[in-house]
């Protein structure tokens, strides 16, 4: 079913709901007060839903499982993956809210979508449209901070803070307080080796807009990246990237490196476009929460344009005349 946008889910955004809706009729904690509204269902899978941010607390989700309810609380559960919606009500594709609290948004962008705007009057930017969102859910006087970027054409997981002090604290503090950043790439070829670390100082050059990589310190700033490689087809290879630094272009740049450029990356060599789009996916990311200190875990799929694409080249892979990887 589809709640009514005067719900309480109205207060966060308008998405599609599980149909399981509460009023607290007691005072107690609420993984304690959600064991006995949802009996027959296992312990471990109610408190993924906690873990997941899938449980609103009078209309705010709600991860903690000792928050204290109180009689009169509206909870409620909701699937996973928040539908953002414009000003004539059609949902909104090019970006996916995947967690909100109080605090901060997590958002899934789609390739082709700029983090914020480059200053051209009327564009579109994951910012924009999340600062539309925001002045119609929670009241004009809100606002919306960029924590991190991720390029145009990458596709994937970017963090935005509701307030200019939580954006400050996870800026100044995000070599320490991000645990873990991955990205999914589609490679030319298939690199040497199927796990590595390509370490190297990058520079940008100002008038090509193009990173340049060096093996030793050239007043750049170094960069580490570890791969490891998830399939190969006969052109191409999928390949999980894990982030030591977060400098600009530093994925490209040492896929670049490694003679497997990013698919799609003309800038940094790539020969071809099989997705049709630079083929750099931000994955999953796993931070300490800035307020809370609690620690949050985000992973979104695959692009399905990747899959087709990996698909399709091992399938040619296994034609006759092809060897068998």
């Amino acid at each position: 079913m589809t709640e009514n946008p005067s719900s309480v889910f109205r207060t966060i955004m308008e998405r599609k709901v599980s149909g399981r809706n509460f009023i607290a009729d007691r005072d107690a904690p609420l993984l304690e007060y959600m064991y006995g509204a949802l009996q027959g269902q296992s312990r471990s899978g109610i408190k993924a839903y906690l873990t997941r941010g899938q449980v609103t607390v009078n209309g705010q989700i709600t991860t903690a499982h000792d928050f204290p309810l109180h009689t009169g609380d509206r909870i409620g559960i909701v699937d996973r993956g928040n539908v953002v919606r414009k000003r004539g009500g059609e949902v909104e594709g090019r970006v996916k809210i995947v967690y909100e609290d109080q605090w901060l948004i997590v958002a899934d962008k789609r390739s082709g979508v700029l983090t914020m705007s480059t200053g051209k009057e009327g564009e579109v930017t994951a910012y924009s449209i999340l600062y539309d969102y925001m002045k119609r859910m929670h009241g004009r006087n809100s606002r919306i901070f960029i924590v991190h970027r991720i390029d145009r054409e990458t596709s994937g997981l970017v963090i935005f803070a509701k307030d200019e002090t939580t954006k400050l604290q996870l800026q100044e503090t995000w070599n320490k307080s991000v645990l873990e950043r991955k990205y999914c790439a589609i490679l030319e070829g298939h690199p040497a080796s199927e796990r590595g670390t390509v370490h190297s100082w990058l520079k940008e050059n100002p008038k090509s807009m193009k990173v340049t990589s060096s093996p030793e310190d050239n007043g750049g700033k170094e960069a580490v990246t570890h791969y490891r490689v998830l399939s190969y087809g006969r052109h191409y290879s999928l390949v999980e990237f894990e982030l030591e630094t977060g400098r600009k272009h530093q994925i490209r740049v040492h896929a670049s490196m490694t003679g497997c450029p990013v698919a799609g990356d003309r800038k940094y060599g790539a020969k071809g476009n099989p997705a049709g789009r630079l083929a750099l996916h931000a994955r999953s990311i796993t931070f300490r929460h800035p307020v809370t200190g609690k620690v949050l875990s985000f992973e979104t799929p695959l692009p399905n344009v990747f899959k087709t694409v990996m698909r399709e080249d091992m399938q040619e892979d296994r034609q006759p005349g092809h060897t068998e990887r």
